[in-house]
């Protein structure tokens, strides 16, 4: 069982794990031992409430499948344990930020200072640009 937030909890009967066999680090046992876990998570079907599947969904990028399935690789670690915990790890990160609701940005206006300052600093550049055209007219 994962726990997101006191509301949201993913039972392990939502979660598919696959072991394979990993490249990498621990020599012979790489060969012979399946330590790589590939962790599936079906969205469309799980427990989550749709507002946290909608920001899941961008947030998961290219590990999310057409058919609506989150696969999480991992094979970092030389035991199947520690790859799974560190899959575990991952998707419970990935489930925290959707469950984070972004703030609502309010609209805000410049301030009379702010306004002034751009105001003085498009006057300057104006008269900059105007001197550099003078001063090609004057060559000619």
């Amino acid at each position: 069982m994962i726990r997101i937030t006191d509301a949201i909890v993913i039972d392990d009967n939502e979660l598919d794990e696959r072991f394979i066999r990993a490249s990498g680090p621990g020599g012979q046992n790489v060969n012979k031992v399946s330590t790589a876990v590939e962790l599936r998570f079906n969205v469309a079907a799980s427990s989550l409430p749709q507002d946290v599947k909608d920001r899941l969904i961008p947030l998961a990028g290219h590990r999310m499948t057409t058919d609506g399935v989150l696969l999480i690789d991992s094979r970092e670690h030389r035991t199947q344990a520690m790859n799974r915990e560190a899959a575990r790890v991952r998707l419970m990160a990935l489930l925290q930020a959707a469950a984070r609701r972004p703030k609502a940005r309010r609209p805000t206006r410049p301030g009379k200072a702010a306004r002034e300052r751009r105001l003085e600093s498009k006057k300057l550049r104006s008269v900059v640009k105007a001197l550099r055209s003078r001063g090609r007219r004057g060559e000619d």
